[in-house]
């Protein structure tokens, strides 16, 4: 097994292993984990969050191993690299990664637990969520620093934003980290990346006027690729949804 620890932990480097070795039999489980799991361990008095990744197939076995980075191994240094930008996300430890001779066979990534308030996701199903048009124009704000900073988080959907209120002051916290690109972002790059977030009008009208004083644009113009962005991912996932539900009309 390949283990990276963060050189801060280094000393705990024995506990870490540990945990990865024995992650099957320990920890306390995070949902159903159907695809990939998280699991939770207590550790050095604080809380370890583990992500076990979803073994690959064939061709991404060998891929991982020869050609590509692991999802581990980039969760872990997407997550230095947004910190090095003072880009909220929880402490990155180590990950692990564990090759056989055909190729990758699974992988782990741990953090610190975070404690949060809530997720995007409780700003589109509370419809009158305390303090929400707030919320979301400092999460525009942070978006557009995202996008400044030359990060297109390429998952930014609504469980992979943590949002922790400290005294009316909101901080933001990305997760899921393994698909990032890190380059300078179009217009149509910047505004397209909202459009996993919400099918609420309001919403996306919303941060597309924020969005629009940041970047100095028109607002209509911003609305309008925003918008039409959002309903062409909506078409898309529920055209999905309904293909697989056909396929898979016996489960």
């Amino acid at each position: 097994m390949n283990i990276k620890v963060n050189p801060k932990y280094a000393s705990q480097q024995a506990e870490i292993t540990n945990i990865f070795l024995n992650f099957k039999n320990n920890g306390t489980l995070l949902g159903k984990g159907d695809r990939n799991q998280i699991k939770f361990f207590s550790w050095n008095e604080k809380i370890l969050n583990v992500k076990a990744f979803k073994i690959p197939n064939l061709i991404n076995t060998l891929a991982y191993k020869y050609f590509r980075k692991s999802k581990a191994k980039r969760s872990f240094e997407n997550a230095n690299y947004l910190l090095s930008h003072g880009i909220g996300t929880p402490e990155p430890v180590a990950f692990a990664e564990n090759f056989s001779l055909l190729g990758l066979k699974d992988s782990y990534y741990a953090s610190v637990h975070l404690e949060c308030d809530l997720t995007f996701r409780e700003l589109i199903s509370i419809p009158n969520y305390p303090d929400k048009e707030t919320i979301l124009k400092e999460f525009t704000r942070f978006t557009y620093k995202l996008h400044e900073n030359g990060i297109l988080f390429k998952d930014h959907s609504p469980g992979n934003t943590l949002i922790k209120n400290k005294k009316g002051v909101y901080q933001f916290y990305l997760v899921d980290l393994n698909r990032m690109d890190f380059k300078s972002l179009s217009i149509k790059e910047r505004i397209t990346n909202f459009s996993h977030l919400t099918p609420k009008r309001e919403m996306v009208k919303t941060m597309s006027e924020e969005y629009a004083k940041l970047i100095g644009l028109d607002f209509e113009m911003v609305y309008k690729l925003m918008w039409n962005a959002t309903t062409a991912f909506q078409n898309q996932y529920y055209r999905k949804k309904k293909i697989k539900e056909t396929l898979l009309f016996w489960k």
